[in-house]
């Protein structure tokens, strides 16, 4: 790459090979080295692109091995900074799932509506000897087993008997995907019980004894499903599960003669696990419409021949072909010339990215306006798609805190107040020779009170609900845990090129030398620089067609190490260097030109003809469109912001006064660290970066952010990743941590506020039994409704 990079811009110049790479390559996992036939550059390694071996995204019914996380190797440089390989290793294996048989299996659940009914699902499969761990990830409806020895008929018959449904998963996760059901259709059985019980109420109204009847057998017919329900979660030691609080009072009723509350009871409880379900398919849509990128079919390309087969068959190497419109079913390369692609899904954004042949597109993006063959890249399971719902499943492992003790409690709730209802019916009757049918009746209904649904969904409804805002808007958050954190954030450390600004150079001065015209001095400069990847060189050409200049490619061209470029124009010979780089110090007067241009915070590369200067051409990294707008979000918010960067004072200080904000310049990443750490002593602190000399201080804070532009290793060593690579992402997600925590305590005061009140008034006599059911089903619809709000909570905007 070019060395035109001295000390001062150091962290300037390897920032920008980093984000040079295509965004689709950092969502993939395998992301590409920015190679430059023409150019060195002795620091380029400080941002270089590891391959991530990452473990494999398992799929259902194929047993899978452990696996070893290959270490890669980093530069000397690398080392020298604190970023070993170890270093990167520990950091990726970190949000690894811990696998702990040899064989691990997958499967798709249906018929589960909140998170309780995944913890009756692992506490089912649990009880097989065989399984050493079970896990459902309820985001993606995904059961995940490992054992040493094949289970999956025992784990699907347990599973069933459970009372849901087990889906095979083939190598395409797409094939998972359900078409969602229609309200209509999940409102069947509770239209069905009404239309009953208003025939009963009819029948009561001409005849009470057969009334009477009627609403048993109404009873009775919307009990069915829930008492079979409860039975088998009984059978697969799930005792104290709601169905069986429901079948208890319901039935308790019926032998009282209060057959029309009974009737109601299920009623409403059966209207409550409606919109419970249909709120939780919801919050689950963008996982779906994300899985549903990949096709399930590829065209593939073998000896001339073109034969369609499904996509869990393409291998490395591979030739494929994509039709006008049509998706990536893998992470490929692009092998027949220049295309466009819609890469919107993954990144946000809505403009067409042009690719070049030997250029990663990530899976999922689509082919805009032509048909393209690709070279797959990427290990069945392993495309970035499948990474991206990785990070999703294992997001569901860094459960809020808060969400981690009510499942806890409620584990003990449930089954004392089971207790404590037998005791209020037992103790007054014996006791106090009290009547047996008051206070059966009231511990029924005490009973359906203390049923812990609506205090268990209040938590993981609202983070369901948050994280899938988020990931429409174009922001990975890692958890309810990171969810949590980041709504305490008071201050924002970023780092500053490929972050703050674009990492993409453009030309901001040329100096001619006299009787030379700048256009002669840019035709001149692009004629070495022209076919370089490296982003002062593609600045230097950029300008040379923004000023419609014909560009004549120099001959014999070739990289100097450690000083620049040079090539042959007409008999010429042509060196681009960085001025510090020169055999012969340039003389005062040029010297004076390149300190005044550097102290404005620029680059500066000077262009000898013969060894002789004929000009220079002074650069500066763009300023992010959104950079000014984020600070001033940031702010309305109270957040502080600091820039931390490895780039000379003077270039840190032009852009963190264009910003406001503050800034420590000249920074190795060990002393990035060690600010983050001084910060976070006294504020809550997230760490923003695009880059692997980024990751340590991401560790080092209380929640590290990393940009869609970045490497693998930054973007896996954070907390969250803002896809679409808009800054103003960082305040709307603090924003929606701040709204997501406000929820959660509503929720809470609903669900125990509601009881709290009802158990007063329960036991005084004062409400009944549906009642009761409306306060659980009622409460539970409200915590739920009040979570949905998330899906579209207004987040802070530009002011204009």
């Amino acid at each position: 790459m070019h060395s035109h990079s001295h000390k001062e811009t150091h962290n300037h110049t390897s920032s920008c090979c980093s984000s040079n790479s295509c965004c689709s390559s950092t969502v993939a996992g395998n992301s590409q080295k920015v190679s430059d036939d023409s150019h060195t550059h002795e620091h380029s390694s400080m941002k270089k692109h590891p391959d991530d071996d990452e473990g494999s995204h398992r799929h259902s019914g194929e047993r899978h091995s452990t696996h070893d996380h290959a270490a890669n190797d980093h530069s000397d440089h690398d080392h020298k900074h604190g970023n070993s390989c170890g270093l990167t290793a520990d950091i990726s294996n970190e949000v690894e799932p811990t696998q702990a048989a040899s064989q691990r299996f997958s499967w798709i659940i249906r018929g589960m509506d909140c998170p309780s009914c995944a913890n009756k699902i692992e506490t089912a499969v649990r009880q097989i000897s065989e399984v050493k761990q079970a896990k459902v990830l309820f985001a993606t409806e995904k059961l995940v087993v490992d054992a040493n020895t094949d289970i999956s008929v025992a784990v699907r018959s347990t599973v069933e008997t459970a009372g849901y449904e087990l889906l095979e998963v083939g190598g395409n996760s797409a094939a998972a995907i359900a078409p969602p059901q229609s309200l209509l259709n999940e409102a069947k059985p509770v239209i069905v019980l009404a239309i009953l019980m208003a025939i009963s109420w009819g029948i009561e109204f001409i005849n009470p004894q057969l009334g009477n009847i009627a609403f048993i057998l109404t009873t009775l017919f919307g009990l069915y499903p829930i008492a079979r329900k409860s039975l088998r979660l009984m059978r697969t030691g799930s005792p104290f599960a709601i169905e069986t609080l429901m079948s208890v009072a319901a039935i308790g009723a019926i032998f009282i003669q209060a057959t029309e509350e009974a009737a109601m009871v299920i009623l409403l409880f059966m209207l409550g696990e409606m919109l419970e379900s249909y709120s939780a398919g919801r919050a689950r849509r963008g996982v779906s419409a994300l899985m549903a990128l990949v096709p399930e079919d590829a065209v593939l390309i073998k000896d001339g021949q073109k034969a369609t087969i499904p996509v869990a068959q393409l291998r490395p190497g591979d030739i494929i072909e994509i039709a006008p419109g049509g998706r990536l079913p893998t992470d490929a390369v692009l092998v027949s010339g220049f295309a466009s692609f819609d890469e919107s899904a993954l990144t946000g954004e809505s403009v067409p990215v042009e690719r070049n042949v030997g250029e990663k597109v990530a899976a999922g993006c689509l082919s805009v306006d032509r048909t393209v063959q690709m070279q797959v890249v990427s290990e069945q399971g392993q495309n970035a798609i499948d990474r991206i719902l990785q990070l999703i499943e294992e997001a569901e492992e860094r459960r809020a805190p808060i969400e981690r003790f009510i499942d806890s409690f409620s584990r003990v709730y449930t089954p004392i107040i089971m207790l404590i209802s037998a005791l209020v019916i037992i103790i007054p009757p014996i006791f106090f020779s009290a009547p047996w049918e008051t206070w059966i009746y009231r511990g029924l209904t005490l009973l359906l009170i203390g049923c812990p649904c609506a205090l268990v969904i209040s938590t993981p409804a609202a983070i369901t609900s948050a994280l899938a805002t988020a990931t429409r808007r174009g922001a990975l958050i890692k958890g309810g845990a990171a969810l949590e954190q980041l709504g305490t954030i008071t201050t924002i450390a970023l780092d500053k090129t490929g972050t703050l600004t674009e990492g993409k150079p453009h030309v901001t001065d040329l100096i001619p030398v006299e009787g030379m015209t700048e256009i002669e001095l840019v035709q001149i400069t692009a004629s070495v620089e022209v076919g370089s990847h490296h982003p002062l060189a593609k600045a230097v050409v950029n300008k040379a067609e923004a000023l419609s200049l014909g560009i004549v490619e120099a001959q014999v061209r070739k990289a100097l190490a450690g000083k620049g470029v040079e090539g042959v124009l007409d008999g010429k010979r042509i060196l681009v260097s960085a001025p510090n780089r020169l055999d012969i110090p340039l003389d005062s007067e040029w010297q004076n030109k390149v300190e005044t241009l550097e102290a404005e915070g620029k680059t500066v590369v000077v262009t000898l003809e013969n060894d002789r200067v004929i000009g220079l051409t002074a650069l500066q990294d763009t300023l992010r469109s959104d950079a000014v707008d984020t600070m001033s979000m940031l702010k309305a918010l109270n957040v502080n912001a600091v820039m931390l960067t490895g780039d000379n004072p003077r270039a840190a200080s032009a852009i963190a006064g264009q910003l406001g904000m503050e800034y420590r310049a000249g920074l190795l990443p060990e002393d990035k660290v060690t600010a983050v750490m001084a910060l976070n002593r006294n504020h809550s602190t997230m760490m923003v970066g695009d880059g692997i000399n980024d990751a340590p201080a991401m560790k080092a804070s209380s929640i590290g952010v990393a940009m869609g532009s970045g490497t693998d290793v930054a973007l896996e060593t954070a907390d969250a990743a803002l896809t679409h690579n808009r800054l103003t992402g960082l305040a709307e997600i603090i924003a929606l941590s701040r709204a997501t925590r406000k929820i959660i305590r509503e929720n809470i005061a609903i669900a125990l506020g509601l009881k709290a009140i009802f158990l007063v008034t329960s036991l005084l006599g004062i409400t009944g039994l549906w009642v009761a059911v409306l306060a659980d089903s009622g409460a539970t619809a409200l915590v739920t409704a009040n979570a949905v709000r998330l899906l579209r909570v207004k987040l802070p905007q530009v002011k204009k």
